[in-house]
């Protein structure tokens, strides 16, 4: 989501770029991953208790709300990912907190141009 903003309401290949450069990074590490199967199988997307969506998540005034939105989902789940792989694999976390920060600063880039 927050690439099709970039690349279709900014405009910007640079930016586009660089989503798409950490997407394709994130990619790498989850193919890396042992169990993978395991990891999906243990899903239970019929019984989560977060699958309902809350009223809030339906209030959306502009694309800078989306964007934003999305943007804070990606952190939080980069976060995630970095804090359980330290329980099996330390130098992915250290990949992950890499890949975090860089998102922290292409958001600054993107708030610069909504």
């Amino acid at each position: 989501m927050c690439e099709e903003v970039t690349r279709f309401m900014l405009n910007s290949r640079s930016l586009t770029a660089a989503l798409k450069h950490i997407r394709h990074s994130l990619d790498i590490i989850f193919k890396g991953l042992a169990h993978k199967i395991l990891l999906l199988n243990g899903r239970q997307s019929l019984s989560d208790v977060g699958r309902h969506t809350c009223v809030i998540e339906l209030k959306r005034k502009n694309i800078q709300d989306i964007f934003f939105a999305n943007m804070q989902r990606v952190k939080e789940s980069i976060r995630v990912l970095e804090e359980f792989s330290k329980l099996k694999d330390a130098r992915r976390a250290v990949e992950f907190k890499r890949i975090r920060y860089r998102i922290y600063e292409l958001e600054k880039k993107i708030a610069q141009r909504l």
